[in-house]
């Protein structure tokens, strides 16, 4: 479980100036759009259909903002405060999109990073099973020179065997260039292994952003 207790879609947005006003923290995951984005969300959040997870990848073309809230008071007096925003951006990446709509998404998406001013926490999303694409390279760099150091969750890990999993995590880290300051999570979906680990960072995020939780 986490600090937060449900999640609710709020807004969606074509181009950076239709975001909501900032305030809350946001909390950004990032993927290719055949990673595991909208399923990990779902899971997250403990709704099976928060994040729309379609068998056609390259559907999210929005950013997509949902209020993450907590209780508040008891019997009469409980009510719910919003303490958060998760934001879905663009799975970019998919190979029958035209060079225009990829594009777009590409800006949408470094233009979110460079101009939000409520940032405080980005996941990129990579399937376990394979090397990092060009475009996750891409996107790793864009996040990274946006001043975040992004957490990899590297899903679809009941896809392969336990033996592999260390072997992969060398990989993606090659891959990438990353350093060892680059946390990477061996998540699944299907077993929720690497949930609980995933939550902790969260809470930390959420517990920072509001001091009464701690």
């Amino acid at each position: 479980m986490s600090l937060f207790e449900s999640a609710r879609f709020l807004t969606s947005a074509a181009q950076v100036n239709q975001l909501p006003p900032a305030g809350l923290p946001e909390i950004a995951f990032a993927g290719r759009s055949n990673a595991g984005k909208s399923t990990t969300i779902n899971v997250l959040t403990r709704q099976g259909r928060l994040a729309f997870a379609s068998k056609t990848p390259g559907r999210t073309q929005l950013v997509n903002f949902f209020n993450l809230s907590r209780k508040t008071g008891e019997g009469k007096k409980a009510g719910r405060e919003d303490i958060a925003f998760l934001v879905d951006l663009p799975g970019y990446g998919y190979a029958q999109a035209n060079e225009n709509v990829k594009a777009q998404w590409g800006k949408m998406i470094e233009d979110y990073l460079h101009k939000s001013k409520q940032l405080k926490l980005v996941f990129l999303l990579i399937d376990i099973r394979h090397a990092p694409s060009e475009n996750d390279r891409i996107m790793y760099d864009w996040i990274r020179r946006n001043g975040y150091d992004p957490i990899i969750i590297a899903t679809k890990l009941d896809k392969i065997n336990r033996s592999q999993i260390q072997k992969q995590i060398k990989l993606i880290r090659t891959t990438l260039q990353a350093g060892a300051d680059t946390q990477i999570i061996p998540y699944s979906a299907q077993t929720k292994q690497g949930r609980e680990e995933i939550y902790e960072i969260l809470d930390g995020v959420l517990a920072a952003e509001n001091p009464a939780q701690e």
